[in-house]
C-alpha cells in the first residue's frame, strides 16, 4: 500500500459581501492556503491550530469541525481540512514571518471563495479551493 504523508489545512472564513477564505502569497511557491504536516501523536485539531499559528500568527483559534480530506496522489499526501473560528476580526491584509523552511515572509489576504483562483495560485491549492467550494456549498455556507 502506498504511504501518504498526512497534512492538515486549517480553514478560516469570513463573510463580507461574499464568503472569503484566508489565503497567502508564498514568496517562492505561489498563492496558497495554510497547510502543514500532521505530526505523529498529535490530534488533527491540535495540528491544525499549530499550523495556523506557525504560518499566520493566529493563536486564538478553535476548530469548529472537519470539512473532509482530499488525496493528492502525485505528491503522496492526504490533506485534511478543518474549519476554524477566530474570535477577533482579522485585518484585510497582513504579513507574517514564519520560521518554516528557513524563514519566509507570507502576505495574507482574503480570497472570495466564489472567484476562481488566478494564475498565481499553486496548482494543488487551486484543486483544494474547488473541493472546499463544493463542500461548503453542500453545507450551505455559500
Amino acid at each position: 500500500m502506498e504511504k501518504f504523508v498526512q497534512k492538515v489545512a486549517p480553514i478560516v472564513l469570513r463573510r463580507r459581501e461574499e464568503l472569503e477564505i484566508l489565503s497567502f502569497r508564498h514568496p517562492r511557491a505561489g498563492t496558497q492556503l495554510v497547510k502543514g504536516t500532521w505530526e505523529e501523536g498529535e490530534s488533527a485539531e491540535a495540528a491544525s491550530l499549530r499550523e495556523l499559528a506557525e504560518e499566520s500568527g493566529i493563536e486564538n483559534a478553535t476548530v469548529i469541525k472537519a470539512l473532509g480530506h482530499l488525496p493528492f496522489r502525485g505528491i503522496r499526501q492526504h490533506w485534511h481540512f478543518y474549519l476554524c473560528h477566530v474570535p477577533a476580526n482579522l485585518p484585510d491584509n497582513w504579513t507574517f514571518f514564519t520560521q518554516d523552511g528557513g524563514g519566509h515572509l507570507f502576505d495574507f489576504f482574503w480570497h472570495e471563495l466564489k472567484e476562481p483562483p488566478g494564475r498565481g495560485w499553486h496548482a494543488d491549492f487551486r484543486r483544494a479551493l474547488t473541493y472546499l467550494r463544493r463542500r461548503l456549498q453542500e453545507e450551505e455556507h455559500l
